[in-house]
């Protein structure tokens, strides 16, 4: 991980701190990994492509759906929202995006509208269409999941009292170390704790209602960040050691339509946190 806090009411470009993060963590990730960056409406710009893209890493920045784009065989202009139909399927392809020439870039565009959401995703990529999936976008969600488990849900980041962010910095950091080992405990214990076994339960048991016909992966009751702090705190209290500790991967999405299948070795995941 890594951060920049700065005063809230200060005036000043973001660029500067986004790029010399990008430069801290330049090397961090090893040559073989495809590592996708992900961000949400508001975060998009060129340059923010063009770094991402120097360290050899692959953005996924969503982008408003207000601006034009064009197919690169066509001239006229149609306006993003009119990529992909609402409730439809999605669609990929390779586009000249922005209207405005200054602007103009020509890159693969990934768009998909589920009926249920006010707007679409449409993300802006350099993986090439045939070998990109929109479902990749939905592992940005879990950001959302480590923002609970900062605050209230977590680490009650929202109680401070500091002003000064370079004490504010050393604070994120005892709070990003307690986050790798809670949550590492709990993905090790989720991943070795066995299956409930039905059938030693009551046929009226209310766990058979809740069983699902299909394979489809069940959703997590507690999250890995719960998990891991809950076993911290019992250990701390009856002195005994750690938990083991474990990072294990999940798989990636494949599709917006169907359940990811569950790990052969360990139980299904749907979020890290």
């Amino acid at each position: 991980m890594a951060w920049k806090i700065v005063c809230a009411t200060a005036k000043g470009a973001w660029r500067p701190y986004w790029e010399a993060l990008f430069k801290h963590l330049e090397g961090s990730v090893a040559g073989t990994w495809k590592v996708i960056v992900m961000a949400d409406r508001g975060w998009y710009a060129q340059w923010l492509y063009a770094t991402i893209v120097g360290l050899s890493w692959h953005p996924y920045l969503r982008i408003n759906r207000q601006g034009k784009d064009r197919l690169i065989e066509e001239q006229e202009f149609k306006g993003l929202s009119t990529a992909v139909t609402k409730g439809g399927s999605g669609w990929n392809g390779r586009v000249v995006c922005f209207a405005t020439k200054e602007r103009q870039v020509t890159w693969p565009l990934l768009a998909r509208w589920d009926a249920q959401y006010a707007d679409p995703w449409l993300i802006l990529t350099d993986v090439e269409p045939d070998a990109a999936d929109v479902a990749w976008y939905r592992l940005r969600a879990w950001i959302e999941c480590s923002c609970k488990d900062m605050k209230r849900g977590g680490w009650h980041w929202e109680e401070t009292r500091m002003t000064d962010p370079a004490r504010a910095e050393r604070i994120w950091l005892a709070m990003a170390v307690a986050t790798l080992v809670v949550v590492s405990m709990g993905v090790y214990d989720e991943g070795t704790t066995p299956e409930p076994n039905l059938e030693r339960l009551s046929p009226q048991h209310i766990a058979h209602q809740r069983k699902r016909d299909d394979d489809t992966p069940q959703p997590r009751r507690i999250s890995c960040f719960h998990r891991g702090r809950l076993l911290l705190l019992v250990a701390l209290i009856h002195g005994r050691s750690l938990p083991p500790m474990a990072l294990l991967p999940e798989p990636m999405p494949k599709s917006l339509d169907t359940s990811d299948s569950a790990p052969s070795a360990a139980p299904p995941h749907q979020k890290a946190a």
